[in-house]
């Protein structure tokens, strides 16, 4: 090779300048594009909540309608938290039920997160059931209802057999 020289070299370095400038002024351009089109959406979304104007009764009644939901914990400290939460519902409802068992469930929500399930049996009167239906999703820790069974008695068509199953997200 030959000695290159000042010349050269001078020539060199402006090319190399000259390519950063323009791949900065490429990528720039792009980005600046994209966050136009960022701040464009943003004002147009801004622009329709505006829009909405919800009074503050419409809005408690919206709240209202929203299930409570907590995040789910460690298991054993899940199952007392959901278990007392559920006998509470069920006296609320006037539900005199068999201790809750607790059923296994290999189930799995999610990577990190399984299904605890409770039953419970009870006589009671079909308006408690209803009671009770009406009110579980109040529950924070309530995931669904895995099995709800309804038996009425042949002699009193009031009082009913209930079984239910219920369950929670618990963390591995």
């Amino acid at each position: 090779m030959q000695k290159l020289s000042e010349k050269d070299i001078r020539t060199l370095k402006f090319g190399g300048v000259c390519v950063v400038a323009i791949l900065a002024f490429v990528l720039g351009t792009k980005w600046y594009g994209h966050w136009s089109n960022v701040r464009r959406q943003r004002r147009q979304k801004e622009a329709q909540l505006e829009l909405i104007d919800v009074d503050k009764p419409g809005q408690a009644g919206l709240i209202s309608i929203v299930p409570a939901f907590e995040m789910p914990e460690r298991k054993e400290t899940q199952k007392v938290r959901f278990r007392q939460k559920l006998a509470e519902q069920l006296k609320k409802a006037g539900i005199k039920t068999e201790p809750l068992k607790d059923m296994p469930t290999g189930k799995t929500l999610q990577k990190g997160y399984s299904l605890l399930r409770m039953q419970c049996s009870a006589k009671c009167k079909f308006d408690q059931v209803l009671n009770l239906l009406a009110q579980l999703n109040e529950n924070p820790h309530l995931v669904g209802i895995e099995e709800f069974r309804i038996k009425c008695d042949t002699k009193n068509p009031r009082e009913v057999q209930l079984d239910l199953t219920v369950s929670t997200a618990v963390l591995d």
